[in-house]
């Protein structure tokens, strides 16, 4: 998001002015592109999109009163618009998902971060006071994981000047362990994700940090008025990983950022994702760079990474160049058995779809998928998901600008935030991997201008489709119930390692069924600064029965279980299956 790519937008008050002029090659590549697969907003033909509407929004009767507190408004202060995070966790083991949602007026506030436990009639109901995690900060990232394998998912916050770790002692009880567990120190981290990289049974994190800022900074667009600095102006962090030492009782992290290789390139990273990208077993890290090259950081097997983005293909953008890289989701759009990689951007960019093929290398898909020129926004948040069960990962992200603009003539934000403002953003896929917008169509999600950065999505009534949570700064929660019309049945998968007591992040499981196979990841933390449902979800279309089920658990080992009924939620224990 630096001014190099929106100088008609803004530019720091003590910087001298340059032209910042993308090449001609570029804009006209960029141009040609836009020219192809853009059909009015949504990039394919109106005829295919669906008229119904896929999502009602249900937060207030449902008893969620929270409204973000981002800080003062006109302050101008940057962690303001970067957003504070959310996440659908369990944290009772109860079988519904409750929330756990940060504010960012920081830790003089009376604005604490709000834990929502779901009720059995599916309302919501604040359990805040006394839990351990009401805190106030200048929050940003959630990530979930049980990181003492007791059987209860822990919580992670990474912040504008530091990070907290909560352990889940049970009975609604968490308590703060930062300072014996290892996870000191200041920053500002974003997104974060749990994964177990050495494969020693233990969840390890890895924090991507955004920049160095100088809060007395004060920055202008080019009219003069005040507006919110960009990334360029402060020196960028590098990520930061930590092993999970396993010693039992309190967690103890080492810090091995610099042994593992991530300390040598810094990077203002906002998203993450940890994943096997080259389709080896071992779960990689990808890090979404604000206006600089993303970062690949496939695992060695001995505790190293090497970063191979560029090799692979998901450094820079078609046309070679760097972009405001936010959002990150991961999913086979296509249905050709790999996953592929969409990650959000600025709206004077392309948000960007790199498909995978073959294994390991990817290449900027985004026009031929529709997207060029499609739903114009900031992305942050972002979810593929199979929304209407017809057998395809359908596409959505929130949106909000990160500099002024026109104001939104009507929002569900303070007056102050009007001008950052956008409608989030819809889009279903025709079964091949490519997108047409159906936003129009679905007023609840995308009807009103707002501010939003995180994007969760989970099944939270338990009813067999993925639903939303978007978090809006300044304003409500987005409880988004999906009503979508049903194309076709389904499946949830619970993948547990009874050993470890804990949801097996990181095993991939494959569904066979009536002739095609679908794969999902156990990842709850994608999108952006979001911890999502950690069960998969496989919408199946017209498919009436599952053939069976193959689960490669983190340390490679392979089993297959039986299928059966179509409909309903499965819980996949390690040991209990077959060879497959």
């Amino acid at each position: 998001m630096s001014a190099h790519w929106v100088p008609a937008f803004f530019r720091h008050a003590t910087m001298a002015p340059s032209s910042h002029r993308l090449p001609l090659l570029a804009l006209l590549a960029l141009g040609c592109l836009t020219s192809t697969g853009c059909g009015g907003r949504g990039g394919g033909s109106a005829d295919s999109a669906t008229k119904s509407p896929w999502f009602v929004e249900k937060g207030a009767e449902s008893g969620i009163e929270f409204v973000n507190d981002p800080g003062p408004a006109g302050s101008y202060f940057m962690p303001q618009s970067m957003g504070n995070g959310a996440a659908l966790v369990d944290f009772d083991q109860d079988g519904r998902l409750d929330l756990y949602l940060l504010n960012g007026a920081g830790p003089a506030s009376a604005s604490v971060n709000r834990l929502y436990h779901q009720e059995p009639d599916g309302r919501f109901r604040d359990v805040s006071a006394g839990s351990g995690v009401d805190i106030a900060g200048f929050g940003s990232g959630v990530a979930v994981g049980d990181v003492t394998n007791d059987g209860l998912p822990d919580l992670f916050v990474s912040e504008y000047g530091g990070m907290r770790l909560f352990v889940n002692d049970g009975g609604g009880r968490f308590h703060d362990a930062t300072a014996s567990s290892g996870l000191g120190g200041r920053g500002w981290g974003s997104s974060s994700s749990f994964f177990d990289y050495d494969r020693d049974g233990w969840l390890d994190l890895v924090v991507v940090n955004y920049v160095s800022l100088n809060p007395a900074s004060t920055c202008y667009a080019q009219d003069g008025t005040r507006d919110f600095c960009a990334p360029a102006e402060f020196p960028s962090i590098a990520a930061s990983l930590y092993r999970n030492s396993g010693a039992g009782g309190e967690p103890h992290f080492e810090d091995v950022s610099l042994s593992s290789g991530l300390a040598a390139v810094p990077g203002a990273g906002l998203g993450v994702l940890c994943a096997d990208f080259d389709g080896d077993g071992w779960d990689d890290i990808f890090v979404a760079n604000d206006q600089q090259p993303n970062r690949l950081w496939i695992n060695r097997h001995d505790g190293t990474f090497a970063d191979e983005a560029v090799v692979r293909g998901v450094a820079l953008n078609v046309i070679g160049a760097t972009a405001a890289n936010m959002g990150v989701a991961w999913g086979d759009v296509d249905g050709d058995g790999l996953p592929d990689l969409f990650v959000t951007h600025l709206e004077m960019e392309t948000h960007t779809l790199w498909k995978q093929g073959p294994r390991g290398s990817f290449l900027d898909q985004s026009a031929a998928a529709g997207l060029v020129g499609a739903e114009r926004s900031t992305g942050f948040g972002t979810v593929l998901a199979d929304f209407d069960l017809d057998g395809d990962l359908d596409l959505a992200w929130v949106n909000g600008r990160v500099f002024a603009g026109p104001p939104a003539t009507a929002g569900s934000v303070p007056p102050f935030w009007l001008r950052y403002a956008q409608p989030n953003a819809l889009m279903e896929n025709d079964g091949s991997g490519r997108f047409a917008a159906i936003s129009v169509a679905n007023p609840a999600f995308c009807g009103t201008a707002n501010v939003a950065r995180p994007l969760c999505s989970g099944d939270i009534d338990n009813d067999g489709d993925v639903d939303l949570v978007a978090a809006t700064t300044g304003g409500r929660i987005l409880l988004l119930d999906n009503v979508a019309p049903r194309r076709g049945h389904w499946i949830t998968v619970r993948a547990v390692d009874p050993a470890l007591k804990r949801d097996a992040i990181g095993a991939v499981v494959t569904l066979s069924a009536g002739g095609r196979t679908w794969q999902r990841q156990v990842q709850p933390s994608s999108s952006y600064l979001t911890s999502h449902d950690p069960r998969v979800h496989f919408g199946l279309g017209n498919a009436d029965g599952v053939d069976f089920l193959d689960v490669a658990w983190p340390d490679g080992v392979a089993e297959r279980f039986p299928g059966g009924a179509v409909d309903r939620v499965v819980e996949l224990r390690r040991g209990e299956g077959l060879a497959p």
